[in-house]
């Protein structure tokens, strides 16, 4: 999309078993950009290395603050918002968290790592409570890595800055069975549509 079409850049960091260019990441970008959110994906360092196992938070935190700043240059006086899929988006929070990135209006995560597969917990989430701006959790209801209840319970504790909205049956990719009768396009139209109308809502406060 064009620049100057653009309402807000949101700043969209990978998962951590495949690149800017994964297919999820490619969707996502065209059904936001179709809504007048312009995308700004971009790779760990690991990535760009081609190696597969994470960077260690400090690093991968230091990525996602140059990705926002690399934003802020590349489309002037437009809100930012930034999150990810899986790691990205935890990453992401991590930075916020740590020291609040300039310009970062509102954080979106697409399917929030609570825990490893197999092991619930919590601990992940507790640097939320440090994160200044309006969150967004996009999450399937069979996420693996985030059993629902203990995510409810999360969201619950962060109080007016988080909004969960839950895709029925979908897993930490967003597939959905079958039997749904949901389509992939639908699911990506649900993620891309809420979305937008958490970014356009009173609470996240953005300049129009």
């Amino acid at each position: 999309m064009a620049k100057t079409d653009a309402r807000y850049v949101y700043v969209f960091a990978h998962g951590a078993g495949a690149g800017m260019n994964h297919p999820f990441m490619l969707r996502a970008s065209a059904a936001l950009e179709a809504r007048g959110i312009a995308t700004q994906r971009y790779e760990f360092p690991y990535m760009q290395a081609k190696k597969s196992r994470p960077d260690p938070p400090a690093v991968a935190e230091e990525a996602v603050r140059e990705a926002v700043a690399e934003a802020a240059r590349n489309y002037p006086g437009l809100p930012i918002l930034a999150g990810g899929k899986s790691f990205g988006g935890r990453m992401t929070s991590q930075a916020q968290a740590s020291q609040p990135m300039p310009g970062v209006r509102g954080l979106v995560f697409f399917g929030f790592p609570l825990h490893a597969p197999g092991r619930p917990g919590t601990t992940r989430a507790e640097h939320l409570m440090s994160v200044d701006v309006p969150m967004l959790f996009l999450q399937g209801t069979r996420d693996e890595f985030a059993q629902l209840d203990l995510l409810q319970q999360v969201v619950k504790g962060l109080g007016d800055r988080a909004t969960l909205h839950l895709i029925e049956e979908g897993d930490h990719s967003f597939k959905v069975p079958k039997r749904t009768g949901k389509t992939e396009t639908d699911v990506m139209n649900e993620l891309a549509d809420t979305f937008l109308q958490w970014v356009n809502a009173a609470r996240v406060s953005l300049p129009r």
